[in-house]
């Protein structure tokens, strides 16, 4: 059953059981009441149709009990005889004196008898309602000590009008409940439809997306707790999105690493079987055989390089344990001392400034990353003469700033987004001739994540290239660094639950 047709009959069955109880209290509450004031005029009558038959049986008793009790009822008659009320008088044996045609008529002689006879004692009193017939009667006795014997008088009360009130209420009620439920069914049959809507739209929005159809979303824009659902709905359709896309490229970059290393490695084992082949199978010259030792050897050190960056770029997912407080100006004068050589032999202009600062993180690592940023400032020179690479470090309120700057060859725009790709390589051909392997960017990235920092490149072609690192302030790191760690072992705890 739909949750519509549920919520539907639920909601009928609960107004049903509402207004039935509350119709039947309020009909009996009435009933009750108008009964109560009933009994009490009949009781009422009662006493006073006692009061004046002993009073009129006095006058006429000398004259013997069944005249003065004719007598006195002919007196009394027509004063308590109105409005439906009818009396009778007789004695404890059955013998009527008076009202026996009536209780003949209304089929309620035994029933008078009865409660006549239920009464002992001087003075008592009693009253009872019977069903004779069509009608209700409402019977009163009282035993009156008058004559030799005592006499039972009573009244009969016709209460049959205000039972079939009742009947008429209750067939009422019924109708009027039968049509209120129709009408109210009806309305809360579309508005079940109405309530539920989104969520059978959001359904078939889910199925759409389980079948592949990402491009869905609702569009809801009701602020109740169904429209916060479609924009988690849409949320969660956007974060899936989001991380499929992820996936994908993930996966495309895993392929193109695969490919990528398997060529790297192919090109230098092929030079190397090759050369090796040629020394012994074929008889070379002195100069033949140190050019293929050569080969060999060069060819060899370039998989040791690769090697080596790949380990490198790999061992990048330890963590920060080792992380300490690093003086920056502390690595200018090893990277000073390091590069001067270095531009010197190839005639470049370089030049490194490091403003007085401290960086959280691993001095090794840092070195590593701006020797790589320096390595292919250098690759990237095609100017004789006017090559000029500057490494500036700059402290910052925030935190501290380095960038490298060279007057190379650039990188084109729609390249940047990609060069930070393991094995990827602008210019294949001239990385490969210079001893690159396309590892060298994906490195840099990797350090500077690892040290929470933002690696930004901005780079013209013919113009140069700018390399922007910006490092966090050294407490929000740690404290970044703590939340992680904290984060990361209630998910172990979570895992282990």
């Amino acid at each position: 059953m739909k949750f519509a047709d549920k919520l539907f009959f639920a909601t009928v069955v609960f107004l049903t059981l509402i207004f039935t109880v509350f119709g039947v209290w309020m009909l009996s509450f009435n009933f009750s009441r108008l009964l109560d004031r009933e009994l009490e005029r009949g009781n009422s009558e009662s006493r006073m149709f006692h009061f004046l038959f002993e009073m009129g049986y006095h006058f006429a008793e000398e004259f013997g009990m069944e005249y003065a009790v004719n007598r006195t009822m002919e007196s009394i008659a027509g004063s308590v005889e109105r409005d439906g009320n009818h009396c009778f008088v007789l004695q404890r044996d059955g013998e009527w004196y008076y009202g026996r045609e009536y209780a003949d008529m209304t089929g309620l002689e035994k029933e008078t008898l009865e409660l006549a006879k239920s009464l002992d004692g001087s003075d008592s009193y009693g009253y009872c309602v019977r069903r004779a017939g069509d009608g209700y009667y409402m019977l009163t006795a009282a035993v009156s000590e008058v004559g030799e014997t005592p006499v039972y008088l009573g009244t009969c009360r016709d209460l049959t009008a205000i039972y079939e009130d009742r009947r008429d209420l209750l067939t009422q009620y019924r109708i009027a409940l039968v049509c209120l439920l129709t009408v109210g069914g009806i309305g809360i049959y579309l508005l079940s439809r109405y309530i539920t809507g989104p969520i059978i739209r959001l359904d078939r929005l889910a199925e759409k997306i389980a079948e592949g159809r990402y491009e869905f979303r609702s569009h809801s824009k009701s602020r109740d707790e169904v429209g916060s659902l479609a924009r988690s709905f849409n949320r969660m359709a956007d974060r899936l999105v989001e991380q499929m896309e992820t996936k994908a490229l993930e996966a495309k970059q895993k392929e193109d690493f695969t490919a990528s290393f398997a060529h790297e490695l192919k090109t230098p084992l092929t030079s190397i079987i090759g050369y090796a082949d040629m020394l012994n199978s074929v008889d070379l010259t002195e100069a033949e055989r140190r050019e293929a030792y050569f080969y060999i050897y060069s060819q060899g050190k370039r998989l040791e390089s690769l090697s080596h960056k790949l380990l490198e770029l790999f061992s990048m997912e330890r963590g920060v344990e080792d992380f300490r407080q690093v003086p920056m100006k502390g690595l200018e004068e090893t990277i000073r001392a390091t590069m001067r050589p270095i531009y010197k032999s190839r005639g470049i202009r370089g030049k490194i400034e490091m403003d007085r600062g401290i960086v959280w993180g691993d001095g090794e690592l840092l070195l590593s990353l701006f020797y790589n940023l320096l390595d292919n400032a250098m690759k990237a020179m095609d100017k004789e003469g006017e090559s000029f690479i500057l490494l500036r470090g700059t402290a910052l309120k925030e935190g501290y700033e380095v960038k490298v700057v060279d007057n190379g060859r650039g990188i084109p725009k729609e390249e940047i987004g990609r060069i930070t790709e393991a094995f990827y390589m602008v210019d294949k051909s001239r990385s490969r001739k210079e001893g690159g392997a396309g590892i060298g960017m994906a490195l840099c990235q990797k350090i500077a994540q690892l040290h929470g920092a933002e690696l930004k490149i901005d780079s013209n072609p013919g113009e140069g290239t700018v390399v922007q690192i910006r490092f966090p302030d050294m407490g929000v790191f740690v404290a970044k660094m703590l939340q992680r760690e904290t984060e990361s072992a209630a998910e172990q705890e979570r895992e282990l639950k």
